[in-house]
């Protein structure tokens, strides 16, 4: 069986990027401090060897001798006729020009290393003979000093070479001057190593804070996951701590939220179940009682069973086509149009005068209108009316109305029976209940928690009230902007064989 890849989690990814751009930061400020301490520490290198070639100039007599700033650079000057031929010349320029540390002088004849400063405060090029020939070749070439680069046996030299000739004198000669680039550079290198490992202590202590901070904002997450992994069917009851008014604890609110949302809906798929089980226990139980009892030779007892049997079955027919509608209209999209109130109330008058045995009252509608599904709403009013009906006496009359108030519109019935007593006003509205919790009257027990569905389905809410003088008061309490989106099609008006 092959291994489900692990994914990186989420701790160890935000981590690496948090380190990811501390480095990417501290090794492009470590590069352009490199840089630029480089090319200073280059620059001053150059400028060295420029006034190398001022102060040979003066010394040589190759400057202006009116020029004071060049006898100033020499400190003194050596007189050209005081010397017999330009080995002399170079013998004494080397000797007075005494190179600094990290530095080098050499005087060339004829191709030809010939003399050196005898105080070696720098180091030796008398050897290398690879920069000896190249210093000769470029200033042949060029017949001017000659500033350049090399690298040799000595390492990286920055160097001048000028070349000295005098009239007569059929020898040429070469002064060359030359300095260590990479021991000049050492401070600088070693700058950027102690910058180096002082980055490398930096990110240290950034991973370890970071696991540390991202650790502790992850925490929810955790235990997100753990409590997520918990829930099951047999219990929705784990909760999450929502401490601070961080994202993370907005989203930890909204999650137990979201479980309390979900406990209920699996607590009311329970009960449900649990009610439809009870309600058809009964019939079957009545039917198979019957049929078990039942004389098969006597046709006066068949008849009779079988008239129970089909009389209970209508019942079971009843009660599951009553759990369709429920299921229908708490997930129905509503045909939501603009409703016209006192149409809709006298269409109401209309469908409830053929309820028989009471006396139907019909106010006058009010006038306005709202955002509705007719069908559902007149299916709601219907309901109301007809369970009116049923739990009030025989001939006693029955007023059914519409009002628009500050809060929205209502359509209303009102009857004059036992009415409901104030601990039963919620329970009513729940699945196969009833105010007495007796059985006497037919019925699923589903009317009111149909009314109630379609009545949140429009934004509103169903409540009752006392009559008085006795009775009960039921109506449909409904924004007057609906809460579902709207869909402009024809109403149609529902029809007595269409109410539950």
């Amino acid at each position: 069986m092959a291994r489900t890849h692990r994914p990186i989690p989420a701790r160890v990814r935000i981590l690496a990027a948090m380190l990811a751009v501390a480095c990417v930061g501290l090794a492009v400020v470590g590069s352009i401090t490199f840089l630029v301490q480089r090319d200073r520490v280059l620059d001053e290198v150059d400028a060295r060897l420029i006034a190398q070639i001022d102060r040979l100039s003066s010394v040589a007599g190759v400057a202006d001798p009116a020029d004071d700033s060049a006898a100033e650079t020499a400190g003194e000057r050596i007189d050209v006729e005081d010397f017999a031929d330009v080995d002399d010349y170079l013998h004494a320029v080397v000797s007075r020009l005494v190179p600094a540390r990290n530095e080098a002088s050499l005087a060339i004849i004829d191709g030809a290393a010939r003399y050196r400063p005898a105080t070696l405060s720098g180091f030796d090029v008398s050897r290398d003979d690879e920069l000896i020939a190249r210093a000769v070749a470029e200033t042949e070439a060029s017949g001017a000093a000659v500033l350049g680069t090399a690298t040799t046996e000595s390492g990286a030299l920055r160097y001048i070479a000028i070349p000295v000739a005098m009239p007569g004198d059929p020898q040429s000669g070469v002064y060359l001057r030359a300095i260590d680039l990479e021991a000049e550079l050492a401070p600088v290198t070693a700058a950027i190593i102690t910058y180096g490992i002082a980055a490398g202590i930096v990110l240290l202590a950034v991973g370890v804070v970071g696991w540390g901070v991202t650790g502790r904002l992850l925490s929810p997450i955790r235990q997100l996951r753990e409590a997520a992994e918990g829930i099951t069917l047999a219990d929705l009851s784990p909760r999450l701590p929502a401490d601070g008014n961080d994202d993370i604890s907005d989203l930890t609110r909204t999650v137990n939220s979201m479980l309390d949302r979900l406990e209920d809906s699996v607590d009311g798929q329970r009960r449900l179940l649990d009610d439809v089980r009870h309600e058809l226990k009964t019939p079957i139980t009545i039917v198979r009682g019957h049929l078990e009892l039942m004389d098969p030779r006597d046709p006066h007892d068949v008849a009779t069973t079988r008239e129970i049997g089909i009389a209970e079955l209508d019942r079971m027919t009843r009660l599951v086509e009553d759990i369709d509608l429920l299921a229908t209209v708490e997930s129905d999209s509503y045909t939501m149009m603009d409703v016209d109130i006192e149409a809709l109330t006298a269409r109401m008058g209309e469908l409830v005068a053929v309820i028989p045995d009471h006396r139907w009252f019909v106010e006058p509608g009010a006038q306005g209108s709202l955002v509705g599904d007719p069908d559902r709403l007149l299916q709601a009013w219907l309901q109301l009316a007809d369970n009116a009906a049923k739990y009030t006496p025989k001939g006693s009359p029955i007023e059914i109305g519409s009002g628009i108030d500050e809060a929205g519109a209502s359509l209303w019935v009102r009857d004059h029976g036992p009415g409901i007593p104030d601990d039963s006003r919620e329970r009513i509205f729940r699945r196969f209940d009833r105010a007495s919790g007796r059985r006497s009257v037919g019925g699923s027990g589903l009317g009111l928690a149909i009314v109630e569905a379609i009545a949140k389905g429009h934004g509103g809410r169903c409540d009752v009230t006392e009559t008085p003088g006795g009775g009960a008061t039921f109506a449909l309490r409904l924004p007057l902007a609906a809460t579902v989106a709207r869909t402009p099609v024809e109403p149609v008006v529902a029809d007595r064989e269409g109410t539950p």
